[in-house]
């Protein structure tokens, strides 16, 4: 579902407004997360998954009246945003010409398709067709391995640590979750036109470093909490990578390239749980080799610390390919 939302997204916003559109898009999902939340702890038990699948039949039937079709067609800044929409017949022509442009500078790298499905060869081909896009995927498969491999561990070590209870827990929850929501709401629609999607990735990654790392070395009990504050920069990870994927793909190529970034996320959230709970289990436990509870999370905080050096390399190259390709142009 989340792809199919990124996509539709990416039809609709021009690429120079795309970070932020998917950074209100990623905070909208953060204030239904809190929302859900804080009204689960006022229902009971039975009433929770009834109220779960009422508001899912809402949102099903919202889809169906009020969004229409994109039919995979991308437009540019000037067509998408009503702020930028010119009245004359002129602007609109100029605005159909700048989307051609835009799709034929990023050429479909999948074959046509004759009724059927792209194979996994060709999902693979599309993700290794730049240098954008293999980092992307990159970044998220490790990202999303230390992310569920923190959520893991993290309720059993901060009971083992502190003794936290689940009601504590469940309010480190929405701390972090409100950040998230703040951050993505507020803070990243700010920042995105003035930074860019490259460096909110940056900044979000060692965001997300620093809160992981802060657990596993938490000393004190208020620790955890000054660690969810992290939160407020590691929510930029996923609307910049969705940014970055949707801008190095072309139109008819934003499902199947958003499609790819999510299973990449989900085989890392299914790869975590197997890795990181027998290793928490391992280092709870009696038997553990040495005195260091943390460790499992330590070792999810290195699998965001590489996330974070592959986004610096990326960075650094296409820098660098960015420098090289000015100075044939002026030699030219």
């Amino acid at each position: 579902m989340h792809c199919l939302c990124h996509a539709y997204v990416a039809d609709h916003v021009g690429p120079r407004r795309r970070a932020a559109a998917f950074g209100l898009l990623s905070g909208v999902s953060a204030a239904g997360f809190v929302s859900g939340t804080l009204t689960a702890r006022f229902l009971a038990t039975s009433s929770t998954f009834q109220v779960a699948a009422a508001v899912a039949m809402v949102a099903a039937l919202y889809l169906r009246v009020f969004l229409p079709d994109s039919g995979g067609v991308s437009c540019s800044d000037e067509a998408c945003d009503p702020l930028l929409q010119a009245s004359s017949c002129t602007s609109s022509t100029s605005s159909s010409a700048s989307s051609s442009d835009s799709d034929e500078h990023l050429s479909p790298r999948l074959p046509p398709q004759k009724g059927g499905l792209p194979s996994p060869s060709d999902m693979f081909a599309l993700l290794t067709s730049s240098l954008a896009l293999s980092g992307a995927a990159t970044i998220t498969f490790f990202y999303s391995l230390g992310e569920h491999g923190l959520q893991t561990a993290l309720m059993y070590y901060l009971k083992a640590q502190f003794g936290y209870s689940k009601d504590e827990f469940a309010n480190l929850l929405l701390i972090v979750g409100a950040a998230g929501m703040l951050s993505q709401l507020i803070v990243m629609p700010i920042l995105a036109p003035i930074l860019g999607e490259e460096i909110l990735l940056i900044v979000g990654l060692l965001g997300g470093c620093t809160h992981v790392f802060l657990y596993g070395i938490a000393w004190s009990y208020w620790v955890p909490y000054f660690s969810a504050a992290f939160v407020i920069l590691s929510a930029f990870v996923h609307p910049s990578i969705r940014t970055n994927v949707s801008k190095n793909v072309a139109s008819n190529e934003q499902g199947i390239a958003q499609g790819c970034i999510s299973g990449i996320s989900s085989f890392g959230s299914i790869l975590g749980p197997l890795i990181f709970t027998p290793l928490t289990a391992w280092f709870l436990s009696e038997t553990e080799p040495f005195n260091f509870k943390g460790f499992s999370i330590l070792c999810a905080g290195f699998c965001t610390l590489i996330a974070f050096i592959v986004s610096m390399r990326i960075r650094g190259a296409q820098s660098s390919a960015c420098k090289k390709s000015t100075v044939q142009h002026e030699q030219a």
